[in-house]
């Protein structure tokens, strides 16, 4: 099975988290999981990342206007059978139904960071100043005439 160089999942890895990504997400949305915790909370899987053997699916989640992110994973583990059970039906094509294991989504966090220190004035002035590429690129100042 051939692997991709980048991220070290198959093909089949990323086709299959990709739609147990849309049917957890579609689980979710539905409000089937009676949760105070998780009824107050708008939620978004924003990936999910299935073992070689696809019998463990590891979802990302990111938590929108919600401080406490660690309650919302921990509900989710806990009702983590149940949504495996609700799942299922829109999964039928395969062999082994994952087991969930759920973590905070912290890739927005590390975009934020990043682009502070892209932003950064130490950052800022080893950059190129955009008026220098105005220049016609004339090194012998003679007007472009060779």
């Amino acid at each position: 099975m051939s692997r991709s160089s980048s991220s070290g999942l198959s093909q089949r890895q990323l086709r299959v988290g990709e739609q147990v990504r849309h049917a957890l997400s579609n689980v979710l949305q539905r409000g089937d999981i009676t949760d105070p915790v998780l009824e107050n909370s708008v939620l978004s899987v924003s990936e999910v990342r299935l073992s070689p053997d696809l019998k463990i699916a590891t979802c990302f989640i990111s938590v929108v206007g919600m401080a406490d992110n660690d309650a919302v994973i921990k509900a989710l583990s806990t009702h983590a059978k149940f949504i495996r059970g609700r799942v299922a039906p829109e999964l039928r094509q395969m062999k082994y139904m994952p087991e969930f294991r759920f973590r905070t989504d912290t890739s927005f966090d590390n975009f934020s960071k990043i682009d502070a220190i892209l932003r950064s004035p130490e950052v800022l002035r080893d950059l190129p100043n955009p008026r220098d590429d105005e220049d016609d690129g004339d090194m012998d100042g003679d007007g472009g005439n060779d």
